[in-house]
């Protein structure tokens, strides 16, 4: 790479503290941390005046869709635009997901997305969806984590007829994700509910995107939630849940944790400030818009999930993002059901919740950087390399101007897609300049981005103490009984 940048006067945070120091990256790494950094820059190093901002490790979203083939149609965004709308709002990273077709083999559907992804502009990495079981799934999955550094895998229990998942299929992938030292992750909602309420709701005559959330209750997550917790409880292995959005699922993952087991649970940006009413907009669009499962819901759980960062019984944050167009969306005109479920947000979402979180006393700073950043980071086994500023760790930093303030819109987005779930929010803290692989890639505004300078990330697997089922299963069969 050869690039060096320093970055000087500004306060650096991260998950565990704050300091005054300068930061020196070259060749892609920090190299340097501290009041001697400048000392050590090369000629021809590119400054960076932080003076009155924060260095914080580039976000990291564990939960982005992009160039994905869903419901007859494909998302506006590819690997390119999508990563680099990304970087332009701060994050460096993003955990995208692999999803074969029921039959299809997990390693044609993984070759296929990295192929895609080839264009990306930031780094990347990939869970894989399990949609359907059989003998080559389980090999698949020992080749995925073991030579492609694959270390989670996801089960839709939602998209009955398409890519959901039986309980026959999550256990025996659950059992197989602890032999290989990997984390099951789901997507949490009855998907028989979610069919038949979707019937219920269209005989009552509620065929515009208002029928979307009653079709999607809380409970309905809730449900799922707390039977993906309990099949995890009984085999022992580690559990995150994704997008949670209400109180019903975010109890579930309290609940559980109390008891001391491992589940860990991610909030999407949206969910955090984005309320049901979007549904019942006169405007099909502007409804249709905010079409994404789990729906936005109603105001009380938005509090519920902030305590749930807060008291840190949930963890991540991300996006989910998947984006639309207008015309796309018209799809499900005349049936809610056939509306593409997807949002976008990847470059909002750092800015959405320092000022809804942090500009609010919600969160600290260091806090914003755990549940953007250095927690997802941990829980996919990609920390120090990512998630921190520390010697050693890649140089994927944002310079933050708290002061700095703009007006969110699709018509300013780098994102493809035509519609923005924050339009016309004004928010107060965003990116002034973004750091990838050592490289300034945005800058005041000025996106910097290059087609493919994206890399791949191998996340390792897990080790035997990550989880307890072997331990488990050897006292469940300490002796047989003799009986007469």
């Amino acid at each position: 790479m050869g690039d060096a940048v320093l970055i000087r006067g500004g306060t650096v945070v991260t998950a565990d503290q704050e300091q005054k120091a300068d930061v020196l990256c070259v060749n892609g790494k920090v190299v340097a941390l501290g009041s001697d950094a400048a000392s050590l820059a090369p000629t021809g190093t590119t400054t960076i005046d932080a003076s009155g901002q924060y260095v914080m490790p580039g976000g990291i979203d564990p939960h982005t869709h992009m160039q994905l083939p869903f419901m007859g149609t494909t998302t506006m965004d590819d690997f390119y635009t999508g990563t680099a709308a990304g970087l332009a709002g701060g994050n460096t990273t993003i955990i995208d997901f692999v999803i074969p077709n029921p039959q299809q083999s997990l390693m044609e559907a993984y070759h296929t997305w990295r192929d895609w992804a080839k264009k990306s502009a930031g780094d990347y990495s990939f869970h894989v969806a399990i949609t359907w079981w059989d003998e080559t799934v389980h090999a698949d999955m020992a080749t995925l984590v073991q030579q492609e550094g694959v270390n989670s895998f996801k089960h839709f229990m939602a998209y009955k007829n398409a890519i959901m998942c039986d309980d026959e299929t999550l256990v025996n992938s659950f059992k197989r994700a602890l032999e290989l030292g990997a984390m099951p992750t789901v997507h949490a909602e009855n998907g028989e509910l979610v069919y038949l309420l979707q019937q219920e709701v269209a005989k009552m005559g509620i065929t515009g995107p208002e029928g979307h959330p009653l079709a999607r209750p809380p409970m309905v997550e809730g449900e799922a939630a707390n039977r993906a917790i309990a099949i995890a409880d009984v085999l022992g292995v580690p559990i995150y849940v994704v997008h949670v959005s209400c109180i019903e699922s975010a109890e579930a993952i309290a609940r559980a944790r109390a008891r001391g087991q491992r589940v860990y649970g991610e909030v999407l940006a949206g969910h955090l400030v984005i309320d049901d009413s979007v549904y019942r907009h006169p405007d099909f669009a502007f409804a249709a818009g905010h079409v994404m499962s789990p729906p936005f819901r109603a105001k009380g759980h938005q509090e519920a999930l902030w305590r749930g960062l807060q008291s840190g019984q949930l963890h991540t944050t991300a996006t989910d993002h998947c984006s639309f167009c207008a015309s796309q969306k018209a799809m499900g005109k005349a049936n809610f059901a056939q509306i593409p479920n997807g949002c976008g947000g990847v470059e909002e979402r750092m800015a959405v919740i320092w000022d809804a979180g942090v500009n609010t006393g919600r969160l600290t700073p260091s806090e914003f950087v755990a549940i953007t950043s250095t927690n997802t980071a941990k829980l996919f086994n990609i920390h120090p390399q990512k998630g921190t500023i520390q010697v050693g760790s890649d140089a994927d930093i944002v310079v933050w101007d708290p002061a700095g303030s703009k007006t969110l819109s699709a018509k300013t987005q780098h994102s493809k897609g035509d519609f923005n779930i924050f339009e016309g929010r004004t928010v107060t803290g965003i990116p002034s300049h973004t750091i990838s692989q050592g490289k300034v890639v945005f800058a005041n505004g000025d996106l910097r981005v290059q087609e493919g300078a994206g890399r791949y990330i191998k996340r390792p697997a897990f080790g035997p103490q990550f989880s307890a089922g072997q331990k488990r299963a050897q006292a469940l069969a300490p002796t047989a009984v003799q009986r007469d």
